[in-house]
């Protein structure tokens, strides 16, 4: 198999397993509006999240670099997500919630 038919392999991997939530989420959603989605709606759906996807780890990776570091941190993450103000204080209140639990992990351990 050649690097291409790989990649490609790699992608239709990805989108499938984004498409399970995504669907799930859209039939949620529909239910509670007494509203139905059809596939194409939830397959064109998942194309873009999976693009939007791209799109973030591509800017991540930059913010990464130009910091010097090979690998992407909190702080990458957390500069994608200025402009979404949701967003950022969702972000936020998760890495609380994560330092939270790994100061109380580490209490336990000792």
């Amino acid at each position: 198999m050649s690097d291409e038919e790989q990649e490609d392999q790699k992608v239709t991997q990805l989108k499938a397993a984004l498409w399970l939530p995504i669907g799930n989420l859209v039939d949620k959603t529909t239910l509670a509006h007494n509203k139905n989605a059809s596939p194409q709606f939830i397959g064109a759906l998942t194309e873009l999240v999976y693009e939007q996807i791209k799109d973030m780890a591509v800017d991540v990776e930059a913010f990464a670099k130009h910091a010097g570091r090979k690998t992407v941190q909190t702080e990458d993450v957390m500069l994608l997500a200025r402009r979404n103000e949701a967003l950022a204080e969702l972000l936020k209140d998760h890495l609380a919630t994560t330092k939270t639990a790994t100061k109380t992990a580490t209490k336990k351990k000792t």
